[in-house]
C-alpha cells in the first residue's frame, strides 16, 4: 500500500474519532433534576421551567424529581452522593448551597460535595398574613407581636430555607417573640395560611402572587433592598423601619462534586442559553422571580459572598437545629 494511501486510511478511520471528540458532552439517558422541596414553589418553579428547555436541547428527557426534608439537605445529599456522569443534578437553593451549613450541627454532606454549574434568578421574599390578622403594615404587625408575645406562629417552607431565617433574622431586629412553623414545602404552607390556621408566613413571593392579588393574603413588606417589581406598591422591610434588613433567595443547578468540568460547562452553556430567552425571562417574572444568570465560577465567587452574609445572620438571629 502506498504512503498517500495509508495516509487517507488512517485519516478516514481517525475522522469519526475526531469528530466524536468535538461534539459537546450529551447524556445518554434521561437526566434527574432534584428538587429538594415540595411542589408549588419558587424552587420548582424554577426547575420546571429549565427542564422544559433542557429536553430539546440535550437530546434527552429531563425529569424533575421532588426529594423535599430537612430543609432541603436530603435532596441535595442524594445529590452530592450520586454519580458524576452528568445525569443527577440538584436544582439548589439558598438553603442547601449557603445557610444549612451554619444552621445544622451536622450536615449530610459537605458543600465540597457539589459543584456549581450555574444561577438562574432571585426571588425576594415576603412576610405575608392572613387578612384577619389586624394588620396592614409591618410596623403594625410588629407592634402587635410585641402585645402579643408568643401568640404569632409564622410558617415556613421548612428549617434551613431563607424564609425560616429571615423570619428570625425579623425576630432578632425587631425585638418580636413569634413561634416558627416548618412546612415540607411551600404548597403544604399556603393551604393553612389562607384558612387562618396560620396567622403568617415568610417564603419566596412566587407562590403567592396570585393569592395576595385576589384578596386571600396581605403582604405587608418584601425582604429586598429596594421594592420587588411584583408589587411595586408594598414597601420593603427597610423602609418598614429595620435598617440594613436584606435577605434575597436564590436558585441555581448543581452537580455532584466530581463531575468532570466538559459535563459541568455543557449544563452551564444551556441554562445560559435557555436563560437568554426573552420567553423565559418573561415566564420567570410572571412567577415573580429576577433572571441572574451566572457561569460556574461567577456562581462560586456568589455563594462564598453569600456564605459571609448568611454565616453572620445565624450568628445574630442565635439560630441552631440538629
Amino acid at each position: 500500500m502506498s504512503i498517500r494511501r495509508r495516509a487517507l486510511l488512517a485519516t478516514a478511520l481517525a475522522l469519526p474519532a475526531l469528530q466524536a471528540a468535538a461534539q459537546p458532552w450529551a447524556p445518554s439517558r434521561p437526566v434527574r433534576l432534584v428538587v429538594p422541596f415540595t411542589g408549588g414553589g419558587a424552587t420548582d418553579l424554577t426547575a420546571r421551567l429549565l427542564a422544559e428547555r433542557l429536553t430539546p436541547m440535550l437530546g434527552q428527557p429531563v425529569v424533575v424529581d421532588n426529594r423535599p426534608g430537612a430543609g432541603g439537605n436530603l435532596g441535595a445529599d442524594l445529590v452530592a452522593k450520586a454519580d458524576p456522569d452528568g445525569h443527577t443534578l440538584l436544582m439548589c437553593t439558598i438553603g442547601t448551597a449557603s445557610i444549612n451549613q451554619f444552621l445544622y450541627a451536622r450536615m449530610p454532606f459537605r458543600q465540597e460535595d457539589l459543584a456549581a454549574v450555574a444561577l438562574a434568578n432571585l426571588v425576594a421574599n415576603g412576610v405575608v398574613v392572613n387578612p384577619s390578622l389586624p394588620v396592614r403594615t409591618l410596623e403594625e404587625f410588629i407592634a402587635y407581636a410585641k402585645a402579643n408575645p408568643g401568640r404569632i406562629n409564622y410558617g415556613t417552607p421548612g428549617n434551613g430555607t431563607s424564609g425560616h431565617m429571615c423570619g428570625e433574622y425579623l425576630k432578632a431586629r425587631a425585638g418580636i417573640d413569634i413561634t416558627h412553623i416548618p412546612y415540607r414545602g411551600t404548597g403544604a404552607l399556603i393551604p393553612d395560611l389562607i384558612s387562618g390556621t396560620l396567622q403568617c408566613a415568610v417564603d419566596n413571593i412566587p407562590a403567592y402572587i396570585p393569592h395576595v392579588r385576589e384578596g386571600r393574603m396581605r403582604l405587608l413588606a418584601v425582604t429586598s433592598k429596594e421594592r420587588w417589581f411584583a408589587f411595586p406598591e408594598v414597601p420593603t422591610v427597610i423602609q418598614s423601619g429595620i435598617p440594613g434588613f436584606e435577605a434575597v433567595a436564590w436558585f441555581g443547578v448543581q452537580a455532584p462534586g466530581r463531575t468532570p468540568p466538559a459535563i459541568v460547562n455543557r449544563y452551564a452553556e444551556a441554562v445560559l442559553e435557555i436563560s437568554r430567552d426573552p420567553a423565559v425571562i418573561a415566564r420567570q417574572r410572571d412567577f415573580g422571580a429576577e433572571p441572574n444568570p451566572l457561569g460556574p465560577a461567577a456562581f462560586e465567587a456568589f455563594i462564598r459572598e453569600e456564605n459571609e452574609k448568611w454565616r453572620e445572620v445565624v450568628r445574630v438571629s442565635g439560630a441552631k437545629l440538629d
